[in-house]
C-alpha cells in the first residue's frame, strides 16, 4: 500500500512508525479502494488501546499524500520467523496463541473484526510480546464500507464464510487463529494446494489430527483445533476467551505427556503440598529431592519439611530468567519467608492459580512473557498479592503499562541494595498478610457518589472533558494551582485526584507524595509528557500513582481510568484496610524542604475529613 518510515516524535521523545501513501503512485481505478482501506485502518485501530495491538497515534491526509503515525514495533513478523524455519515448543505456541486471542478478543469487544489474521500481520517484539497489525480490511460495526458479497482475507487463513462472500464476524478471526495454531504445532497448514483446492478442502474436508503429525500432542488438542476449524459457525468457539481456555487446557494435557515434573498437586496448602509445589517450580531437576526443596523452603530438623502453622509466614514467588538472580533472592529471603522461584512465567501463573502467594517479585524483561504481562495476569489470578517489579533498564512504556495493567506496588532497580529490597519486601509482606483474608467484593459504581474528583491543571481542558465524561455521577472540581487544590480538599471529600504534573512538577509531586501518606484511599491519576523513567518510578514508589496518562490524552482511557478509580475508592469504603496497599512510608520531617513542609502541614490539616482518617 505504501512505504513505512521509522520516525521520531520530538513532542514526547519516542520512536514511531509512519505508514505513508503517495496518491499519484496509485492507478485512478484503485485510488478510492486503497484510500478507503487506509482510512479504515486508522479508524479501526484508533479506537483500540491494548498491549497486543499496534497502536495508532495520528492520521493525516492532503491532496497528495496520506499517512498514519503508529507504534514502532522492534522485531519480526511471525511469517518471517516461520520462513527461517523457526520451530516453537508447545509452551511457546501456547503463549503466542494466548496473546493473539487476548488482543483479538479486545478488538471484538470494541466492535472490530480484523478479517485478515495471518502470520505476516503478527509482529513478535524482541522481548517476545505479540502485536497484531494491519487492520486495513477490518470491519467496524458502525461502518457501512463493506458490501455483501465482497471477499476479504488471505487464502490459507480464510474461514468458509469468507470464501462464500457471506457476512463475516468475529468467528472468522477465531478460525484464522485456529489455522495459525495448527500450523505452529504441526509444522504444516491444515489445508494446502491451489486456490481451488484449498477452497474445496475448507468447505468440505476435515484436516488431519494434529496429534498424528506431532506425537508430543495430546488427543485433546485434536478436539480443540477441529472445533476451531469447524465448517459451521455455530460449531466453533464463540469467543476468544472460550477458545483460549480450551487451548490452554489441551496444551497442559500435551505437556503432561512429555514431562514427569507435572504431577498433580494436592489442593490443600499443607506442608506436603508446599513440598510438591517447590518441586514443581524448581528448574534444577537433576538434584536430589531434598536439595531441591532446600532451595525454596526452610529446613526443619534433619530431613523433614514443615510449615509452622502457629506463625503465619508470608509466601514469596520470584520470577526471573536468570538463575543467579533467583539464587540471590532465595539466599536473601529464605530465612524469613517461604520462597518459591522459577524462570518460567507460564509455570508461575499456573502455580498462582493453585496457591495463594503474598508477594510476587518479577523481572521486567524476560523471553516469551515480559514481566509487565506476567504481573497483569497475576493481578487477575491473585488480586490480593502485592506485586514488585525488578527492572534493569528504562523502558518508560513498560513502566507505565505495569502500573496501568499490573498495579505494581514498588519498582526495584537492578542491581539492588539488599537492605532497601528487604525493607520493601517486608512492607509488601505485611500488607499482603493483612489483606490475605479480606473478603470485600469489588464495589459497584452507583448512579450518584458524594465523594468528588479534583482536576489540578494549568488550564481547564481536562476538567471540562472529565466533567462531561462523568455526566453528573459525582462532583468534579478544578484547581489551577496547588493552593487552590488544598482549599478544595479542605471543603469536600475527594475520591480521585487527576493531576497534570508538567506545569508544576516539583510542587505537585511533593503534594502527591504527602497526600498518599495520610490519605492512601485517594486514587491519583497523573497526566504527563515526561520521558524520564526515573521520575516516573519515583512517583510510583513514593506516591503510589493509580494510573498514568500520556499526552495527548485519550478520552476513552481517561474515562476508563476514572471509573476504575471511583470503583476502587468505593471498595476501600467497604474495607478500609485494603487501602494499605497504596500507603507510603511517612517522610522524615527533619529532611523536608521549607516548600515541602508547607505542603505537608496543609495535607495534615485535612485529617478527619474523609473515611478511615
Amino acid at each position: 500500500m505504501g512505504i513505512v518510515y521509522k520516525g521520531w516524535d520530538p513532542a514526547i521523545s519516542r520512536s514511531v512508525a509512519i505508514k505513508a501513501i503517495t496518491k499519484a503512485s496509485l492507478d485512478a481505478s484503485e485510488l478510492k479502494q486503497v484510500m478507503d482501506r487506509f482510512r479504515r485502518e486508522a479508524q479501526a485501530v484508533g479506537r483500540l488501546v491494548h498491549p497486543r495491538i499496534v497502536q495508532i497515534y495520528d492520521y493525516g491526509e492532503d491532496p497528495e499524500t496520506a499517512y498514519i503515525v503508529m507504534e514502532l514495533v522492534n522485531g519480526k513478523t511471525l511469517e518471517q520467523h516461520l520462513m527461517q524455519e523457526v520451530c516453537y515448543e508447545i509452551r511457546e505456541v501456547g503463549e503466542i496463541i494466548r496473546q493473539l486471542l487476548d488482543g483479538i478478543g479486545h478488538a471484538h469487544n470494541e466492535g472490530i473484526v480484523h478479517r485478515d489474521i495471518k502470520p505476516s500481520n503478527i509482529m513478535i517484539n524482541f522481548d517476545g510480546r505479540i502485536k497484531i497489525s494491519d487492520f486495513g480490511i477490518a470491519h467496524i460495526e458502525s461502518s457501512n464500507l463493506t458490501k455483501t458479497g465482497e471477499v476479504f482475507g488471505t487464502l490459507h487463513y480464510m474461514a468458509p464464510e469468507q470464501f462464500l462472500g457471506a457476512d463475516v464476524d468475529k468467528l472468522a478471526d477465531l478460525y484464522s487463529i485456529g489455522v495459525i495454531a495448527y500450523e505452529l504445532l504441526t509444522g504444516s497448514k491444515p489445508f494446502y494446494g491451489s486456490k481451488a483446492m484449498v477452497m474445496q478442502q475448507v468447505l468440505n474436508d476435515q484436516p488431519a489430527n494434529p496429534s498424528l503429525l506431532n506425537p508430543k500432542l495430546s488427543p485433546l488438542i485434536d478436539e480443540v483445533l477441529h472445533k476451531a476449524l469447524a465448517k459451521r459457525r455455530e460449531d466453533r468457539f464463540q469467543s476468544a476467551p472460550e477458545f483460549s481456555q480450551a487451548f490452554r487446557e489441551a496444551l497442559d494435557a500435551s505437556l503432561s505427556l512429555n514431562s514427569d515434573e507435572r504431577a498433580a498437586i494436592p489442593a490443600a496448602p499443607d506442608s506436603t503440598a508446599l513440598l510438591n509445589a517447590a518441586r514443581l517450580l524448581n528448574t534444577q531437576v537433576a538434584k536430589p529431592a531434598i536439595e531441591q526443596v532446600d532451595l525454596f523452603l526452610e529446613m526443619a530438623g534433619d530431613s523433614a519439611i514443615s510449615v509452622d502453622t502457629g506463625v503465619k509466614k508470608a509466601r514469596l514467588l520470584a520470577i526471573d530468567d536468570e538463575e543467579r538472580i533467583l539464587s540471590a533472592l532465595k539466599s536473601l529471603f529464605r530465612n524469613r519467608y517461604h520462597v518459591f522461584a522459577t524462570t518460567d512465567g507460564n509455570k508461575a501463573l499456573d502455580f498462582l492459580g493453585r496457591y495463594q502467594m503474598h508477594v510476587i517479585i518479577s523481572d521486567q524483561r524476560m523471553p516469551v512473557m515480559p514481566g509487565v504481562e506476567l504481573l497483569r495476569r497475576s493481578r487477575e489470578i491473585s488480586p490480593r498479592s502485592v506485586r514488585i517489579l525488578l527492572t534493569g533498564y528504562s523502558d518508560l512504556a513498560a513502566i507505565v503499562g505495569s502500573i496501568n495493567d499490573g498495579e505494581v506496588y514498588r519498582f526495584v532497580s537492578k542491581p539492588w541494595d539488599n537492605s532497601e529490597l528487604q525493607r520493601i519486601v517486608a512492607e509488601a509482606a505485611t500488607i499482603a498478610l493483612e489483606l490475605a483474608d479480606t473478603k470485600a467484593e469489588v464495589a459497584a459504581v452507583p448512579d450518584k457518589i458524594d465523594a468528588g474528583i479534583l482536576v489540578i491543571d494549568s488550564n481547564e481542558e481536562i476538567f471540562r472533558v472529565t466533567r462531561e465524561l462523568i455526566g453528573g455521577l459525582c462532583p468534579v472540581s478544578y484547581a489551577a494551582n496547588l493552593e487552590a487544590a488544598i482549599v478544595t480538599m479542605q471543603s469536600q471529600e475527594i475520591a480521585v485526584v487527576i493531576a497534570d504534573v508538567d506545569f508544576a512538577q516539583r510542587q505537585l509531586t511533593a503534594m502527591l507524595k504527602f497526600l498518599k501518606q495520610d490519605h492512601p484511599q485517594i486514587l491519583t491519576i497523573v497526566i504527563t509528557t515526561a520521558s524520564d523513567s526515573e521520575f516516573v518510578i519515583e512517583l510510583i514508589n513514593q506516591a503510589q500513582i493509580f494510573r498514568f496518562l500520556n499526552k495527548p490524552v485519550s478520552v476513552r482511557l481517561l474515562k476508563a481510568h476514572v471509573h476504575a478509580a471511583l470503583q476502587r475508592y468505593l471498595t476501600y469504603r467497604q474495607a478500609p484496610q485494603l487501602a494499605a496497599e497504596h500507603q507510603v512510608a511517612p517522610s522524615d520531617e527533619k529532611r523536608v524542604s521549607p516548600l515541602g513542609q508547607g505542603i505537608l502541614d496543609s495535607i495534615k490539616s485535612l485529617r478527619g475529613r474523609w473515611f478511615g482518617t
